[in-house]
């Protein structure tokens, strides 16, 4: 109504989760399994401190420690994410940090080094393979993560026929590729074998586009090098995203069945600024009456335009978009935006 078109837009709202985000989706299955496996602490990576709190959540539920290396430029950013980690029980520290070697070594080159995921990663994969008892978690981008996460999209199927519609455009952001892929890969799984004619539209930061400006090859998933090589759109594992407030889009790379789906041609992607972001962010928040998070606002941003085009065009489009998790906890960085301060990078 606001947006004055005739499309008719859906969301799948994870925000609901005890977590804030979808993140539990994967986070509670690995935590259950290691502590199966005899595990006692999981060790992981976090940008904004979603992958982190639901972690630690998790673990918590199963009884294990739970050690976050969380980017230093987020840690800052949203300090009450860190303190819900640290509330269910997990050791935070700000990456890159002086708890690794390879932490230290990023500080000696660059004391004000603002940290990216690539980072946090090589930083939580050291920390595991010096400890006893202990595995590294990772929240996004490998294959089990992707498949946990389609949940999404197999709810939402089944929402959507209660709803009596099928989508035209459905669209999810992109950093690692776990929200998105959650979403997307039931309604792919339906293009291929059914044939359907959807649209299935990845959306990433300007700032940070590994698949509408990166070079689809082998790569490390993290900045030291120690993962094994993947098959990935990547901007190079050394690239330093700048700071801007979506910390959990601010990775290299692209999970590589995402990857590969871009690269058949059977989804789309786009890049967007993150003034462009909040403006949607903010409209959406003051008719919807949910907050989102700034990751999950790139989606809302999409969505957006989907509608606008469908008024311009009179064409009657249903638009469907994962609204990954709330930004109750990333209220500066509409602050930034509101104050007039928020510049695009």
């Amino acid at each position: 109504k606001a947006l004055q078109t005739p499309a008719h837009i859906y969301y799948k709202y994870e925000g609901v989760s005890r977590a804030g985000s979808h993140k539990p989706n994967t986070a509670v299955a690995q935590a259950y399994y290691n502590k199966v496996a005899g595990m006692e602490r999981l060790a992981t990576e976090t940008g904004a401190g979603q992958r982190g709190s639901a972690l630690a959540l998790a673990c918590r539920l199963f009884g294990l420690q739970c050690t976050v290396y969380m980017v230093k430029v987020s840690y800052y950013q949203t300090p009450y994410r860190k303190m819900m980690m640290e509330t269910w029980g997990a050791t935070v520290y700000p990456s890159p940090s002086e708890q690794t070697e390879f932490g230290r070594k990023m500080l000696k080159e660059d004391p004000d080094c603002p940290g990216s995921l690539g980072i946090a990663i090589s930083e939580a994969i050291e920390d595991t393979v010096r400890s006893k008892n202990t595995r590294y978690s990772l929240g996004s981008v490998l294959n089990h993560v992707c498949l946990h996460q389609t949940v999404i999209g197999q709810e939402a199927i089944k929402q959507m026929e209660m709803a009596g519609e099928e989508p035209d455009v459905i669209i999810g952001c992109v950093g690692g590729g776990s929200n998105f892929a959650g979403l997307a890969f039931p309604f792919v799984r339906k293009k291929i074998t059914e044939g359907k004619q959807y649209r299935v539209v990845a959306v990433e930061p300007s700032a940070c586009p590994s698949m509408t400006k990166g070079e689809l090859r082998y790569d490390f998933g993290d900045t030291a090098m120690t993962t094994p090589l993947l098959w990935m759109y990547t901007l190079g594992h050394d690239f330093m995203p700048p700071k801007i407030h979506a910390g959990g889009l601010r990775y290299h790379g692209m999970a590589p069945l995402v990857s590969h789906l871009y690269n058949l041609g059977l989804i789309e992607a786009v890049a967007y600024p993150q003034t462009k972001v909040f403006e949607a962010a903010v409209t959406f928040a003051r008719t919807e009456g949910i907050i989102p998070a700034p990751e999950s606002a790139h989606a809302v941003r999409a969505a957006v335009d989907e509608a606008i085009a469908a008024r311009e065009s009179g064409e009657k489009k249903v638009i469907l978009f994962n609204l990954s998790g709330h930004g109750m906890l990333d209220l500066t960085a509409y602050e930034a935006y509101l104050s007039g301060s928020l510049q695009d990078v």
